[in-house]
C-alpha cells in the first residue's frame, strides 16, 4: 500500500476508535493538518474502499473501518508508543498478591480501568472470573441488543470457551478480531497465556485500543511472571 494511503487509513482508525462515528475527509485534514485537500483525500478514501480496508454506512456519512483495515492496523501499526508510567504504576500497586489467581483477579480489575474493555481470567478448569461488563456494554455498539445477548450466551458458557483457549498457548499478546475472535465477530479481543497454564482475555468493539490493549497485556505478562 501506498505510504500515503497507509497514513490516512491509520489517522481514520485511530480517529474511528475514538469517536465510534464514521471520518469525513474534512475531518482528517482538519485534525491532522495534512497538507493535500479534502477532495485528494475523498479520491483516496474511495480507493481504500474500493480495496476493501473501508465501508461507507450511508452515502452522505463519512467512513469507517473494515475487518481487514483492523487486521492490518494489528499488524502494522501498534509499535512505538509504550505504556504511559501511570498506568504502569496502577497495575504494579494491584499485582501485590502472593497467590497468582488471585493476582490475576485484581490485575483484570486494573486493566479494566485502563482499557475500559472487558476483562475474562480463566485459572483452572473450573474457576473462571469476568470484570468490566459495564464498560463492555456502555460502547456505543452494545446498543443493538442482539450483540448483548450473543456475549451474554457466551458468559453462559464461559468455562467451556476459556478451557479451549487454554488449549493453546499465548506467550505474547495474541490480538483476535472479527470473524478470528472466539467470542463474537462484533469483538476484538487480547488474549495472553498466564502461568499455571491461566488465561486472561481483554475484550472489547472491534474497535476497541488493541495499542493501549496490548501493552497492558505485556505488562500483566510481565507482573505474573514476576
Amino acid at each position: 500500500m501506498d505510504a500515503r494511503l497507509e497514513q490516512v487509513l491509520s489517522h481514520l482508525i485511530e480517529d474511528y476508535i475514538r469517536s465510534a462515528e464514521p471520518v469525513a475527509s474534512a475531518n482528517l485534514v482538519r485534525s491532522h493538518d495534512l497538507d493535500v485537500s479534502s477532495a485528494t483525500i475523498r479520491n483516496w478514501l474511495s480507493l481504500l474502499e474500493e480495496e476493501g480496508y473501508l465501508i461507507q454506512p450511508h452515502t452522505s456519512a463519512g467512513r469507517i473501518p473494515s475487518e481487514r483495515a483492523f487486521r492490518w492496523y494489528a499488524k502494522n501499526r501498534l509499535g512505538g508508543a509504550a505504556l504511559p508510567e501511570k498506568y504502569i504504576s496502577a497495575l504494579s500497586q494491584a499485582a501485590h498478591a502472593a497467590v497468582l489467581p488471585e493476582r490475576a483477579k485484581q490485575l483484570a480489575k486494573c486493566s479494566v480501568a485502563i482499557t475500559k474493555s472487558a476483562a475474562l481470567v480463566g485459572t483452572n478448569l473450573s474457576d473462571t472470573y469476568y470484570t468490566g461488563l459495564s464498560e463492555l456494554f456502555s460502547q456505543p455498539e452494545f446498543r443493538d441488543w442482539s450483540r448483548v445477548v450473543s456475549i451474554g450466551s457466551m458468559l453462559d458458557r464461559l468455562d467451556e470457551q476459556l478451557n479451549r483457549l487454554r488449549e493453546q498457548s499465548y506467550a505474547e499478546p495474541r490480538i483476535l478480531l472479527g470473524s478470528e475472535c472466539p467470542f463474537g465477530n462484533a469483538c476484538g479481543s487480547v488474549l495472553l497465556t498466564l502461568p499455571k497454564r491461566m488465561v486472561f482475555v481483554l475484550l472489547g468493539p472491534i474497535r476497541m485500543d488493541y495499542k493501549t490493549a496490548r501493552n497492558v497485556s505485556y505488562e500483566i505478562s510481565r507482573l505474573m511472571h514476576a
